[in-house]
């Protein structure tokens, strides 16, 4: 069976339906569809039912995913056993969020490097959707995320909670957003739980999807906006933003994901620092 027909098969089960796959893969989506019928011609069965919603797997659509998995990454995995520099027993990629990176997985990469000096390593970004695809479709090892979707075959543990706290480069702000307020997209749960908590606000002259952007541009221009607390800890420590007092908290659950099955070896230094890393937080 030809890979990319797998391929396609997994990204429409992360996507949620044909015109998401198709733009994730950077084809029409007849050429999604056509993709699928192939597939369904191939196995003699129907593996998507289509819905106003989007695409549900039918019976034999949940059975298929599972060899589906299997099949892209024991083709990924021989890329990665082909593909592993001189010298180096194995290799793993990491993805997550760029907010997850800064202040651990940064500070992740050199103890892991020090443990096991002999996995090479790949580092990305991304956001959830990316990272999930990747991970169904195991060109990703491991992933750290917010908002992470269960899918079989892939474990979700909660690594940490980030505190998400207000602050301010003007120590006389009020604690609700207003004037200056710089909104970042921590995600959906972030969205309801702030829409649910400031229901006046009419909306940010500011909105970000990353937290570093709208940290830098506070930090530059003034301002305030909310930010976990482990990432503006430093700058509550020297002076140049305060935590404004009386302003709602909110949390954050960030995950790690990676597959069921795999190699205790390579994987189990990786997660085991990964794990006292995000304790120590």
């Amino acid at each position: 069976m030809d890979t990319e027909l797998a391929r396609t098969f997994l990204t429409v089960v992360s996507a949620g339906n044909f015109v998401s796959a198709a733009e994730q893969l950077n084809v029409t989506q007849s050429t999604v569809s056509a993709r699928i019928a192939n597939l369904e011609q191939q196995l003699g069965c129907v593996l998507f039912v289509r819905n106003k919603s989007g695409t549900t797997l039918t019976a034999a659509g949940r059975q298929f995913q599972k060899h589906a998995s299997t099949l892209v990454r024991t083709v990924e995995l021989a890329r990665h056993d082909v593909g592993v520099p001189r010298g180096f027993r194995g290799a793993l990629t990491v993805g997550g969020r760029f907010g997850l990176w800064e202040q651990l997985l940064l500070r992740w990469l050199p103890v892991m490097q020090e443990i096991a000096p002999d996995v090479s390593l790949r580092a990305e970004i991304g956001f959830e959707a990316d990272l999930m695809h990747g991970l169904v479709e195991g060109r990703l090892d491991i992933g750290v995320m917010y908002a992470p979707h269960r899918r079989p075959g892939l474990a979700v543990e909660q690594l940490l909670e980030d505190r998400l706290v207000m602050v301010s480069t003007d120590p006389d702000s009020p604690p609700v957003p207003g004037l200056g307020y710089i909104y970042v997209d921590w995600g959906p749960e972030f969205y309801a739980r702030h829409a649910a908590s400031f229901p006046e606000f009419p909306g940010a002259a500011l909105t970000v999807n990353i937290g570093w952007l709208g940290l830098n541009h506070m930090l530059l221009n003034g301002g305030s906006g909310y930010f976990p607390y482990r990432l503006v800890r430093p700058y509550l420590t020297d002076g140049r933003l305060v935590q404004l007092q009386g302003a709602l908290e909110f949390s954050l659950a960030a995950f790690v994901v990676y597959p069921e099955e795999h190699d205790p070896e390579i994987f189990g230094p990786a997660l085991a620092s990964l794990r006292k890393l995000a304790a120590m937080s």
